[in-house]
């Protein structure tokens, strides 16, 4: 079977590439370059990773293959990154990342080279269940549970499913670079890309501003309505931020002590107004319940209403138990037995059921 590996400079996907020459599969290499608006700037690491690429594809003797999708990036990805910012909310552009480029117009690209299923080095699983009949394919969490990514998948459907391997699946992270140092793999101790793919370790303020121009207004304390000092604009801070307001010495008021940390916990769009306050276990910062928009459900299936589910309302937060109050084709309403910390606009909420990702939704 022939298998394109989706292989981006780093030591999983090297590593998934490694073992599905070792199944037997016809495996090639293919790389995807997704920003070129910088691609020679300090922050941007393209060049490098391709020719890390090149290096393993030569060691492992497969075929390696580079596509540029930064078009499609700019079109399906940035433009919408860009659009939820200025409309004050905190997107997460590696979920649309996955759902639009690596696992369709990779996928696309993929088929058309002649390739029977495509592979990447995430962290997570996918079988095929039988549910009356009909197969359906689950997407699963990762073995080893601190690098699961099947957060990051959930927008995946029934069709992308069905074409993908994920060879990391039972690995744990520390055995990736075992197998990546015995095989020969330089990358074996290449330090781990974070942060969001097109921004790498820049200042991101700094590389936000050169596409959304500033917008100043009122910092306020949600307590008292006491101004506190000046933004720069709604789309720089998100909830739940105690770094970057720029009020360091600003005393607080009886609820909390005088050197307690300050937090984002609301922003007023219509009035351009960031609301504050001190402590970070602050009421105004924890919410019992959420709305979740644009939803996608991997299996085709609304989830029940009043069962009993976990659910990650940010990609390091563990598991919660939650219900789903209400749910529609539009929105679901989700109820946690916990409050949850700094609950924000526009990232995602993934839904489980033991180790089977549902799917989600946008937070509203």
């Amino acid at each position: 079977m022939k298998v394109v590996v989706g292989m981006s400079g780093g030591v999983d996907s090297a590593v998934a590439a490694l073992l599905l020459k070792r199944q037997g599969y016809d495996v090639t290499g293919l790389f995807m370059k997704n920003w070129e608006d910088d691609d020679d700037g300090e922050y941007c690491s393209t060049r490098q990773d391709l020719v890390d690429v090149a290096s393993v594809c030569d060691v492992l003797g497969i075929e390696l293959e580079v596509v540029n999708f930064s078009k499609e990036y700019k079109d399906r990805v940035f433009a919408d990154f860009l659009r939820e910012y200025e409309a004050g909310r905190t997107p997460n552009p590696d979920v649309l990342c996955n759902s639009e480029i690596k696992f369709k117009a990779f996928l696309d690209h993929a088929m058309a080279l002649g390739a029977e299923k495509i592979a990447t080095g995430h962290y997570a699983g996918v079988r095929e269940w039988n549910n009356d009949g009909r197969i359906e394919y689950q997407l699963l969490k990762a073995e080893d549970g601190t690098k699961d990514q099947s957060y990051f998948l959930y927008r995946l459907n029934q069709a992308q499913l069905s074409r993908v391997i994920f060879p990391l699946a039972g690995v744990y992270k520390r055995d990736v670079r075992a197998l990546a140092s015995e095989a020969g793999l330089h990358v074996f101790n290449k330090k781990d890309s974070t942060g969001i793919c097109f921004i790498g370790e820049r200042p991101f303020r700094e590389f936000l501003m050169r596409y959304l121009p500033t917008k100043p207004g009122e910092i306020r304390c949600l307590d008292d309505g006491r101004v506190l000092g000046e933004h720069q604009g709604l789309m720089y801070h998100t909830i739940g931020q105690r770094k970057g307001l720029m009020i360091g010495g600003i005393k607080g008021n009886d609820v909390a002590g005088d050197h307690e940390a300050w937090y984002v916990a609301a922003k007023d769009i219509p009035n351009n107004v960031l609301y504050i306050v001190q402590g970070h276990d602050h009421p105004a910062l924890l919410r019992e319940r959420l709305t979740a928009i644009d939803l996608n459900w991997i299996a085709g299936r609304e989830p029940h209403a009043n069962w009993v589910y976990a659910a990650k309302p940010r990609y390091r937060t563990p598991d919660q138990p939650c219900e789903v109050d209400s749910v529609s084709a539009e929105r679901a309403e989700i109820a946690f037995a916990t409050p949850q910390w700094a609950v924000t606009p526009g990232q995602s909420v993934v839904l489980y059921e033991s180790k089977v990702c549902l799917g989600g939704g946008i937070i509203a």
